[in-house]
């Protein structure tokens, strides 16, 4: 299964050629998209997972209740389902994503959290059948949630589809195995969008490469999968 028994992590993107990759501007085709679906498909990964902002479209919006009792809620992790076989997996170390439900077409929910959040959420997630785990106190340790991923889901190939921040999170951590960027025929050329990769200011933890393929997709896409040599 890979390091430490975590999944094998695949960063599967679309970036300009400049690595940007806020795509609404580029009047990309509905082809481009479903050539990205498509080579995802490839992979046969049992997940998938972003950040919350990312995610927010797919949860949707329903209210948090209050809880009527008092007891304390455990920090402990809560399975709603480790039988679905295909997961969308949310970061929210806060707890903000208000979901309508426990499944994003067929693919059972799991959304990580810290142990700042508050017990009405962990009740509204609970009722909800929404899987959670915690991934540390205030900050998430994402080798651990790795882990637990693949112990407690039995997850062993993960498609990474984040954000810059948390793209880069994962690379500074050394967590992502294999990139597969389907790189979009636009020069970007805009300051201060997400790229690729934002893990810091200043240096950056470079990872070198080792170019597996590269092929021309439909749509001028060129799909271009690297291994990270470790």
């Amino acid at each position: 299964m890979g390091e430490a028994s975590r999944p094998y992590v695949i960063c599967h993107m679309v970036p300009a050629v400049d690595g940007r990759i806020v795509t609404r501007h580029w009047d990309l085709s509905s082809t481009s998209t479903a050539e990205y679906e498509r080579t995802a498909k490839t992979f046969g990964a049992e997940a998938w997972i972003i950040g919350r902002v990312s995610m927010e479209p797919y949860a949707g919006k329903a209210r948090v209740p209050k809880r009527k009792s008092r007891e304390p809620i455990p920090r402990k992790d809560f399975i709603a389902n480790r039988e679905a076989g295909h997961y969308a997996i949310a970061l929210d170390p806060s707890g903000k994503l208000t979901w309508k439900s426990s499944s994003i077409d067929e693919e059972h929910v799991i959304t990580v959290l810290s142990e700042q959040v508050s017990d009405d959420y962990l009740a509204f997630l609970q009722e909800k059948g929404v899987s959670y785990l915690f991934g540390g106190k205030k900050d998430l340790n994402l080798k651990r949630v790795l882990q637990k991923l693949a112990r407690e889901f039995g997850i062993k190939k993960l498609l990474l589809e984040g954000g810059g921040k948390i793209n880069g999170s994962f690379l500074a951590a050394d967590l992502i195995d294999e990139l597969s960027l389907l790189l979009a025929p636009v020069a970007d050329g805009s300051i201060g969008t997400p790229s690729l990769f934002d893990a810091r200011e200043g240096r950056g933890p470079a990872r070198k490469l080792e170019l597996l393929s590269a092929r021309k997709r439909k749509e001028d896409l060129i799909w271009l999968r690297y291994k990270v040599k470790r």
